[in-house]
């Protein structure tokens, strides 16, 4: 056995059935192991590492497990570091596996070579290197456990060439159970909500990556007050919950301003308050705040009343009993949900194309199951699917938080392999797609269902709307894209296409499409003025 045997071994005792690559020849034993080890880890060629990565990315999202990702050093390695920061900003688990340069040719400036911990420090939650060859599969167990305990995130793995090559003696280290939490005092927190005349709840991430919208809703009755999902973390809570007010957009909308100018405590479950979440902090200044998050670090970012050190769902588990909601909270949370309903039904914002992409929104809804996978990707386009989608179940929303464009196609192949049978639906902007649509040619070939909307307007959208608001009408500069027959594309990479010129004519396609069995992709064109639903175009708040 060599060192890259004892890695893939060390993979499947632990419980990882997924990769991702673009191989290389500084881990060809490593290659070598997933061939032979083929029938308990799949193994997915993409076209771009950083394709990989999203994929992997997507996939721990919403299966909560990690999936490894190989690369090369050097190119490989800083294509894929768009992935690794995504997922370090998503507190999603993934391993990312770098080729590295032999041990004796290190710091030399040797072929392709990069200091890998310098540059992946400040994105991983940690970056590993094996002592000898006998040493990966402890490192790799650890990079594994370092992923997905406390706030889970990516572990980047450096494996110089020799020592994958190197035999070895040691056997892969098994699998040991984690740990029950510790028990924690939870007293002041209920106490605070219970006290409290309008306390309002942020569902985060690490709520959606635990599934845990029943806790979660059950705190929410017994607390009788409204849950709001962070950015991107729509999947927190059924969204037809009477307790959900909706989602924390990047343009923040009147009631759920008044709902926070109104609130006295507001309680962050599972979030780490990003800069969108939270305004850059000016969402809860001036408010008492209790956060509940299993890390002392994004704990300390913030001056809270009351700090729970914990996972959240065995929090929340213990929280609900504790809690005892003032009837006059019903009145309050209900005029929230309702304000909700309103403002993600279809038909309040005009459009100026022939294109609603409200409409095409909701017909997505209506024909996908409530287990229906949605990704968006980076860009304006997204806050039409944020605003218009109602989230009926746990782990089907998958985006960035980084608002890193180009992950929707790759990502939609990590959601096909997550959630095997169940429908995915990726929604990309022009832009986006140029940047990883090639990843659709993966998808053909792993012969995975999945619709991808590509959602065509000629432009970098949102920087258009940038550049109308400083600088006026003619400012446009930088911004306008000539987009290719998006449909003729799609074909050439062997996937079923469709164009949508006019609303009326995407049900017909979307059903096609979605009924397909196979990897599909419908372009909508749609108008360079109708860039997010808060207003039309220039005018847009």
């Amino acid at each position: 056995m060599n060192g890259g045997s004892l890695l893939v071994d060390t993979l499947i005792a632990h419980g990882i059935d997924t990769a991702f690559t673009v191989p290389g020849e500084s881990f060809l034993a490593v290659l070598e192991a997933l061939r032979q080890k083929r029938n308990s880890i799949r193994l997915v060629t993409v076209r771009h590492e950083g394709g990989g990565g999203f994929a992997a990315e997507a996939f721990g999202k919403l299966s909560g497990r990690p999936a490894a990702v190989f690369v090369s050093r050097g190119p490989g390695a800083t294509n894929a570091a768009i992935a690794v920061h995504t997922a370090q900003q998503d507190c999603t688990p993934m391993l990312l596996f770098v080729g590295d340069v032999r041990t004796h040719s290190k710091g030399r400036e040797a072929f392709q070579e990069i200091d890998q911990a310098a540059m992946f420090a400040p994105v991983a939650k940690a970056v590993l290197t094996p002592a000898d060859a006998n040493a990966i599969g402890d490192t790799t167990a650890r990079a594994i456990d370092i992923a997905t305990t406390g706030r889970p995130g990516p572990v980047v793995i450096v494996l110089p060439r020799d020592l994958t090559e190197a035999a070895v003696t040691a056997p892969p280290p098994a699998a040991t159970a984690k740990s029950a939490p510790d028990a924690v005092d939870l007293a002041p927190l209920a106490a605070a909500i219970n006290a409290a005349e309008r306390p309002v709840f942020i569902a985060g991430e690490l709520v959606a990556l635990a599934g845990a919208g029943d806790p979660m809703a059950a705190v929410a009755r017994a607390a009788g007050a409204p849950v709001m999902a962070a950015y991107r973390r729509q999947d927190v809570l059924d969204n037809a919950h009477p307790s959900y007010a909706g989602h924390l957009e990047i343009n923040r909308v009147s009631f759920q301003q008044r709902a926070f100018a109104d609130c006295d405590l507001i309680v962050s479950v599972g979030s780490r308050l990003d800069g969108i979440t939270a305004m850059d902090g000016a969402l809860i200044d001036g408010k008492q705040v209790a956060m509940i998050y299993p890390d002392a670090t994004v704990l300390s970012r913030f001056d809270a009343a009351i700090r729970v050190d914990a996972p959240v769902d065995a929090a929340l588990a213990a929280l609900a009993p504790m809690l005892d909601a003032p009837a006059e909270r019903a009145a309050w949370t209900d005029t929230l949900h309702q304000a909700f309903l309103a403002f993600s039904s279809p038909g309040s914002v005009p459009v100026h194309g022939a294109v609603d992409l409200a409409e095409v929104v909701a017909e997505v809804q209506r024909q996908c199951p409530r287990d229906a996978a949605i990704l968006t990707d980076g860009g304006s386009f997204a806050r039409w699917v944020h605003r218009y989608f109602r989230f009926r179940a746990a782990h089907t929303q998958a985006g960035p938080m980084s608002g890193a464009m180009g992950y929707a196609v790759p990502g939609a192949i990590g959601a096909g392999l997550a959630k095997p049978g169940q429908p995915v639906v990726a929604f990309v902007g022009d832009g986006g797609f140029l940047m990883t649509g090639q990843e659709l040619a993966t998808a053909v070939e792993q012969r995975l269902p999945m619709v991808v909307i590509v959602c065509d307007n000629g432009a970098h959208g949102s920087i258009l709307q940038g550049q109308w608001r400083a600088y006026g009408d003619g400012h446009a500069y930088g911004t306008q894209l000539h987009s290719p027959d998006f449909a003729a594309l799609g074909r050439g990479y062997g996937a079923k296409s469709w164009t949508v010129r006019e609303t009326a004519a995407f049900s017909a396609a979307f059903a096609e499409a979605l009924a397909a069995g196979e990897p599909t992709l419908i372009h909508v064109l749609t108008d360079q003025r109708d860039i997010a639903p808060y207003g039309a175009g220039k005018d847009a708040v």
